[in-house]
């Protein structure tokens, strides 16, 4: 784009920006003739799918920012009115909106509550930051039509996020998001978007309350509830829930890390606010060395996400994401649970064997809740991101706050009988083989080294890794007998599997490896252990070399 061409655009966007803030930002850009950073915030707009929207907040159409919320909203409010919103009478569908405790949250919640009154709709706020599997229960609670959640996630501090939930509960799928994408693009100025000053419902805790209550039939009537536990919130917003739900339980309070406990949009602790990432979950393991509970449990800052960590000889580790999904599985299980079980084809196969050995439904979605929750007659679903939904029928999306409470009862359990959950993932092992899994994740400034890896590996695909051959390679794009289309890379070899895509929400290459190794006794374990160790590392360097990364 011409620099003159450039500066035009931008202040037509200044023009019409709402914010005194990112006016301020634009104007200096302008004012100083920074016509690269100008550039980066205009060589095009964020687009819009199945995950919403999500970027660093900042002026212009590349930045997550009032003007771009509030085409979004437009967007959606045309999407809703198209395709009707009427309860069988004149009443306008309602949309209930939610956020976290990041900067510009509340602004971006508020903004779309005045785009859907402007457009004919009704909309309800949440009264304060809460958790996003409040606002996914609250749309189903209410009989919403659709809902937003004003998130990041476990993004860094700079971003903020935007999060579209339908009818059902659950987050968007195509054609949905296609359909909402050309809306917000039809969209030609903010003045043609109508935005009073009122005329929206603020909810009071009526709504948390009634999730509260729903929390009750996660856990069994009679079953243990002793086990202790070390918190962290994470700077998000799952403290209160968290412990509202433990003390309605009859859970010992959980001790609380205190310098994560509060919301904080800064993350003054951790460089990533995701249990994840290297580092954070230190302060964490430094309060359970003080005092000695019997569980770690960790949220991502909207609280759908649930981290684990157990004491592993002298110190303490965090449970992958796939360990505790095969823990929350067994115990179902265990307690009669009846359904389909189902993850996302990134997930370990576990869950599969654990399924079919109980006799109960299985299915592989593509990757993210927003397929998952879609399985029909979903009784547990999860994803070896620390997703997991424990009780489809309250909230169809991940859910931190009532995983935390299934595990809570699980390791209760456990503690009454003197065993641990690595004891359990040691039978489990025994029973179904040893699941070892692992990932290659490789996080980039330029995204076009991403689409370079995906490429090479179609052009080039390797034949064999860590000296297994590979038996089957399916290119995702073309879809599965069970799967529709995806950008992504299929692998299965003799006793391992690899999965490659981009990710759908962070700018970085994921390959998920799994390798089974059986096991005939306990005694076997570190020798299983130990071979899958070798075999994953040699997988990743690997599929490294395979892939130029």
């Amino acid at each position: 784009m011409q620099d003159d061409a450039l500066i035009a655009q931008a202040q037509a966007w200044l023009a019409e920006d709402p914010d005194p803030d990112t006016r301020e930002e634009l104007a200096r850009l302008i004012d100083t003739g920074d016509h690269t950073e100008i550039a980066a915030r205009f060589s095009g707009t964020l687009q819009f799918g199945t995950a919403g929207l999500r970027g660093e907040l900042g002026a212009g159409p590349m930045r997550m920012n009032r003007s771009v919320v509030i085409r979004a909203a437009a967007g959606l409010a045309a999407y809703l009115k198209k395709h009707g919103t009427p309860h069988g009478d004149d009443t306008a569908g309602l949309v209930v909106i939610g956020y976290d405790a990041r900067h510009k949250s509340r602004d971006f919640a508020e903004d779309t509550a005045a785009v859907m009154t402007g457009a004919g709709l009704r909309a309800a706020v949440l009264n304060r930051p809460l958790p996003t599997p409040v606002l996914a229960f609250a749309i189903r609670h209410l009989g919403a039509v659709a809902g937003v959640e004003v998130t990041a996630s476990h993004n860094p501090p700079r971003d903020n996020g935007y999060k579209v939930y339908l009818g059902d509960g659950s987050q968007i799928v195509p054609p949905a998001d296609a359909e909402i994408a050309a809306e917000i693009g039809a969209v030609a100025s903010l003045a043609t978007v109508p935005r009073p000053t009122e005329g929206w419902e603020t909810l009071d805790d009526t709504v948390l309350d009634a999730y509260l209550a729903r929390t009750d039939a996660v856990l069994s009537e009679d079953s243990p509830r002793t086990a202790r536990t070390v918190y962290t919130a994470m700077h998000g917003v799952g403290k209160d829930v968290l412990l509202a739900a433990f003390e309605r339980a009859g859970f010992p309070k959980p001790v609380l890390v205190t310098e994560q406990a509060d919301p904080d949009p800064e993350f003054p602790t951790v460089a990533f606010p995701n249990p994840e990432e290297p580092g954070a979950m230190d302060l964490a393991f430094a309060k359970a060395r003080e005092t000695d509970p019997d569980l770690v449990i960790a949220n991502d800052p909207d609280a759908d996400r649930c981290a684990a960590a157990v004491r592993d000889g002298a110190d303490w580790r965090m449970l992958r994401g796939d360990e505790v999904g095969a823990l929350l599985a067994a115990h179902l299980v265990r307690r009669g649970a009846t359904g389909t079980f189902a993850e996302s084809i990134v997930s370990s196969s576990l869950l599969g064997r654990i399924a079919e050995k109980a006799g109960l439904p299985y299915e592989e979605t593509l990757t993210g809740f927003k397929w998952i929750a879609r399985v029909e007659g979903l009784r547990y679903g999860y994803e070896e991101a620390l997703g997991y939904c424990v009780d489809p029928d309250g909230v169809r999306d991940k859910d931190g706050i009532t995983a935390a409470l299934l595990l809570t009862e699980l390791a209760s359990g456990l503690k009454a009988k003197g065993r641990t959950l690595l004891d359990l993932l040691d039978d489990l092992a025994v029973e179904h083989g040893l699941h070892a899994t692992d990932q290659l994740s490789v996080r980039v400034q330029d995204l076009g080294l991403i689409a370079s890896a995906m490429r090479r590996l179609r052009d080039r695909p390797p034949t064999e890794l860590a000296g297994l051959r590979i038996t089957a390679a399916e290119d995702l794009t073309r879809g599965t007998r069970t799967l529709p289309p995806t950008d992504g890379l299929r692998y299965t070899l003799d006793g391992a599997r690899v999965v490659v895509r981009p990710s759908g929400t962070e700018p970085k290459l994921k390959c998920y490896l799994e390798v089974v190794v059986p096991v005939a006794t306990r005694a076997g374990l570190p020798e299983a252990r130990a071979k899958a160790t070798a075999l994953l590392a040699r997988i990743k360097q690997d599929l490294s070399e395979a892939a130029g990364i």
